[in-house]
């Protein structure tokens, strides 16, 4: 029983909007965009290992 990528949304986002941020960071000079799109992206990314396993992880089937 496979599941689509519509099941799984928030890893991709937080991954991209983890990346935007970082960009705006570096762009505008603003470290505490840098830090919080750094975090986003290593926790989207986390996320989306986890998710592209198809394995339950802590009780979940997908993030």
């Amino acid at each position: 029983m496979g599941f689509t990528r519509a099941d799984q949304g928030y890893d991709l986002v937080m991954l991209i909007l983890g990346i935007i941020l970082i960009i705006a960071g570096a762009l505008l000079d603003i470290g505490i965009l840098y830090t919080i799109g750094a975090i986003l992206a290593v926790i989207g990314l986390v996320l989306w290992v986890l998710s592209s396993t198809g394995r339950a992880f802590s009780g979940r089937r997908f993030y």
